[in-house]
């Protein structure tokens, strides 16, 4: 695996080249506490944003067991870290200059509801994270600017990371908040499921027993 500082060598080198250069910083590169990779580069300026994942080890993410393992709280916890790690992203997004989406920084903007987002995933057994998100590479016209795809990698990006993906960063006392109300909607969907289940049950031996409900042959 690369380091850090390769990537940083690479982007000086193709600085003020032709935009197709940025293609030569696809791949992984070690940074001090998470693995960023480089997915997808985009063609031009102007097309659909670069795709880049951070990976995050779970014993250093240091999330709790008790937020992991169930299914409920895991997704649960994840979709509270998109959001979170999206307030702090918006914040940069566009300071970094240029043509075109230069200077993106975007994640998926969930709605209303709790659900599993390819965003953010996060391993049952582990606590490993995989955090998605879409950077627009830096350029003036079509050409790169290195400077700017710098900062947005090793300045604003290293800070999001820092405060939103590991646990001893975030706000303790809201992710224990997330963690009870996805308990609790859990319970009541198991109670309802319970429920439903009887009342067929009972429906089924009424119309069993009720000769207006036997079938005519």
């Amino acid at each position: 695996m690369k380091r850090a500082e390769d990537l940083q060598e690479i982007l000086r080198r193709i600085d003020h080249k032709g935009y197709p250069a940025y293609k030569d910083t696809a791949g992984a590169y070690q940074f001090d506490n998470y693995v960023l990779h480089i997915d997808h580069v985009q063609g031009d300026p102007f097309a659909s944003p670069s795709k880049i994942s951070i990976h995050v080890d779970g014993k250093k993410a240091g999330f709790p067991a008790d937020m992991i393992r169930p299914k409920h709280t895991r997704t649960a916890l994840a979709d509270a870290l998109i959001r979170t790690f999206g307030k702090e992203v918006e914040s940069y997004s566009h300071k970094a200059k240029g043509s075109g989406k230069s200077g993106l920084m975007s994640v998926s903007r969930p709605g209303q509801e709790i659900l599993e987002r390819s965003a953010c995933e996060i391993a049952q057994d582990s606590g490993s994270l995989i955090f998605r998100m879409e950077v627009g590479f830096p350029a003036n016209g079509r050409t790169i600017q290195a400077g700017e795809l710098i900062r947005m990698l090793f300045q604003f990006l290293p800070v999001c990371v820092k405060k939103s993906l590991f646990y001893k960063n975030t706000d303790q006392e809201y992710l224990r908040k997330v963690k009870e109300l996805a308990q609790d909607q859990h319970h009541i969907r198991e109670q309802l499921k319970e429920k439903i289940w009887w009342h067929l049950w009972r429906t089924v031996r009424y119309c069993r027993g009720n000769p207006a409900y036997r079938t005519v042959r």
